[in-house]
């Protein structure tokens, strides 16, 4: 698959990331939650386990990624595991996912192999420059666009304005733009010209799933 095909299969599945652990779902379980996104027409999904009220015990957080995946694989939907390296190689995950904070993106790449794909998070021009020049890296993640509080060790938001600096250098590796992007704003956001947008509570909060994720990729108002 040459560098083109693969970019162009990256972008769609980035269209609408959906990301959560346990510890994003309160009223429903992650798998009932995932379930339906997956039905609403979500694009891919990234299972984060992390930070207050998350999983710590190594084999339930291994039980919950395989059931995620399982219902991922029936959706042909791409599975992404966030940071844990070992479990993602483990299940057979499709991807992996680091921060700046996580393992270094050369260890991932090596451990990776061409069994994933690899996504890398930058919140800053340097940082994605620098991830531009990554051979292996599928495409960058870029937040948080706005102030979240899905995660407790989020970065500093950084508006819409570095996300356009950014794709107006015509970048090598899709963007797709995260961090509190709520149903009104994920308009806004996709005008910039990502490849798209990922969230985590407009889903887990959402008391009409299949209704958010219609808004979230603008197919209704």
């Amino acid at each position: 698959m040459n560098r083109e095909t693969m970019n162009r299969e990256i972008e769609e599945m980035l269209d609408l990331y959906f990301i959560a652990g346990t510890q994003n779902t309160k009223e429903r379980s992650l798998p009932e939650i995932l379930e339906d996104a997956l039905h609403a027409g979500i694009t891919c999904f990234q299972y984060r386990e992390k930070g207050p009220g998350s999983l710590k015990d190594p084999k339930k957080i291994k039980e919950m990624a395989k059931t995620c995946l399982e219902l991922c694989r029936t959706a042909d939907v791409p599975f992404v595991m966030n940071d844990n390296v070992s479990l993602a190689i483990d299940i057979g995950a499709d991807g992996i996912h680091v921060g700046q904070d996580d393992l270094a993106i050369e260890e991932t790449l090596a451990r990776a192999g061409e069994e994933m794909f690899v996504g890398l998070s930058v919140n800053t021009f340097e940082e994605f420059k620098r991830a531009e020049t990554i051979d292996g890296v599928s495409y960058v993640g870029m937040g948080p666009v706005y102030t979240t509080t899905s995660k407790t060790d989020a970065k500093e938001s950084i508006g819409l304005e570095l996300l356009e600096k950014t794709l107006a250098l015509n970048p090598k590796k899709p963007i797709v733009a995260i961090g509190g992007i709520s149903q009104d704003r994920a308009a806004l956001v996709r005008q910039t010209g990502v490849s798209g947008i990922a969230v985590i509570s407009a889903i887990t909060k959402s008391k009409d799933i299949k209704k958010a994720v219609a808004k979230l990729k603008g197919l209704a108002e």
